[in-house]
């Protein structure tokens, strides 16, 4: 249960107050092995079943630095605008805590692998901000803790708690930016734009599927509130692990607003952590963090230093993809598709899926109509993203071509649609067992609008009087006559040339 928390409204926060952000970010790297060892990362095993001597910090156990995790990092840095470093090495970072088997992290202090570098991010309206990138270094994660017994699934109230070391020594690579100062009442924003685009750009490299709902992106949002025209930072708060883009927002909004009820009062701010609820999105108290924690760095004495060959940071360079933003601006143009458009169409997650049913042979048009139309509204009523849906984009493709060919109408594609989303096989063996085809016979239609005008006289001397409105009646008879498998454009065409009337 979450506590009652007194909040300033945002308006009266903003009004006297200024706020200053600070995000870090986590990502899982997509390699097979860990990044000190060769155990799987595959997800889903059998708790402790990923594990060996090493990333289990047993005595006499040696690390060895994984080579993808490493080119990971660069092309990270890279896609960031960072200077790489011509060299640069591991620490340990120590502390204990129960789900570091070594008691200490394997990571990087005072010579990250990228550093001092930006990400330029869009906001709603078109307007770009700077985020400024303090460094990018590597590290490895820690275990997984399962707190057992209790009501929310956190430590407090527990009866025990279960360790799962499979994740302890993936390899991570943390992002963390300047203060971001200037966003004023569009911080939550920026917050979320930044870690929206900063996904974006981790999947274009290739390099982890940047998941935030199965952890392998994760923001702490570091807050802070200084009294408007002044320059000092005040104190911040830390909201930890916080996986989605909505309520990366949300934690940045509600801490404003906490901030400033507190500040307002005449309190002050406690420097600590906080856990964030998705329920409801607030937060809470976590440890408190009153002075600079001593983690005792030290240059790790297992692992040689780093030190990327120019010619082959320059190789990477040269190979990265084309960055999201840039991507997405020359797809708008080339779509012919708003600013807005664009953004529901990354909202959904849908980019890749529809540039791939046009690389199908499927028109923009047609490719957008259905990736954003049908098979959106099937993903939210799932509550999963486009993309895993069972069906694929030449399939997509394959749709569109049927109803081009006039095949299949727009009611009958969507019954495809939900055919291959079952299981059913094809869009063509969905059509053949379902029996869904267009009805094209010109005497079959012919016959069923006969029917229809002699069921409908009273209808049909109105067409012949002139209100062609009136013509829709007579088209839902027919294609209630031919369930919904005629074309409707056809009917129409036949109805008025009966009643021998012209648009």
């Amino acid at each position: 249960m979450t506590t009652f928390t007194e909040l300033l409204s945002y308006e009266d926060a903003l009004a006297s107050y200024d706020p200053v952000m600070g995000l870090e970010v986590h990502v899982e790297l997509g390699t097979k092995t860990k990044m000190f060892c060769g155990c799987s990362t595959e997800l889903g095993a059998e708790p402790n079943s990923q594990t060996c001597p090493t990333c289990l910090g047993l005595p006499g156990s040696l690390p060895v630095v994984n080579a993808i995790g490493v080119e990971s990092a660069v092309k990270i840095g890279l896609a960031l605008n960072c200077e790489i470093a011509e060299w640069c090495r591991f620490a340990r970072k120590n502390y204990f805590y129960p789900d570091m088997p070594k008691n200490f992290q394997t990571s990087q202090y005072d010579e990250p692998i990228a550093f001092n570098g930006y990400l330029d991010v869009q906001l709603e309206d078109g307007e770009i901000f700077r985020v400024e990138i303090e460094r990018a270094h590597m590290e490895e994660d820690t275990g997984k803790s399962l707190h057992v017994g209790g009501a929310t699934g956190r430590i407090h109230g527990a009866s025990h708690s279960l360790l799962d070391y499979n994740r302890a020594g993936i390899p991570l690579i943390e992002i963390v930016t300047k203060p971001i100062e200037g966003a004023g009442e569009r911080a939550p924003e920026v917050a979320k734009a930044y870690v929206a685009e900063l996904r974006e750009v981790i999947k274009a490299l290739g390099v982890s599927e940047a998941r935030m709902d199965k952890g392998q992106m994760r923001c702490d949002v570091n807050l802070s509130l200084r009294p408007n025209g002044t320059k000092e930072f005040g104190t911040r708060s830390e909201t930890k692990n916080v996986n989605s883009l909505r309520s990366v927002e949300r934690a940045a909004r509600f801490e404003i607003q906490r901030h400033a009820a507190v500040l307002s009062s005449g309190g002050s701010i406690v420097q600590e952590t906080r856990h964030f609820h998705e329920e409801d999105g607030s937060t809470t108290a976590g440890r408190i963090k009153d002075n600079a924690e001593d983690y005792r760095y030290f240059p790790e004495p297992d692992l040689v230093p780093v030190a990327p060959a120019r010619a082959w940071v320059e190789e990477l360079r040269e190979a990265l993809p084309e960055m999201p933003r840039l991507r997405r601006n020359r797809l708008r143009e080339e779509w012919g598709v708003s600013e807005h458009d664009m953004q529901s169409i990354l909202n959904a997650g849908a980019v890749d899926s529809i540039v791939a049913t046009i690389e199908e042979g499927a028109d923009s048009a047609a490719a957008r109509k259905w990736w954003m139309g049908e098979l959106a509204r099937n993903a939210n009523e799932q509550g999963v993203s486009v993309d895993e849906l069972p069906i694929t984009p030449a399939q997509v493709a394959r749709i569109a071509a049927l109803v081009a060919a006039g095949d299949l109408n727009d009611k009958l594609a969507r019954q495809v649609i939900e055919g291959v989303l079952a299981g059913e096989g094809t869009p063509d063996e969905v059509v053949e067992k379902r029996g869904l085809k267009v009805v094209s016979d010109e005497g079959a239609l012919g016959a069923a609008v006969d029917e229809a005008i002699a069921g409908n006289a009273a209808i049909a001397d109105k067409i012949r009087g002139g209100k062609i409105a009136a013509v829709g009646a007579l088209v839902g008879a027919v294609m209630k006559t031919t369930r919904g498998q005629a074309d409707a454009a056809r009917v129409k065409e036949l109805i008025l040339e009966k009643l021998g009337v012209s648009e």
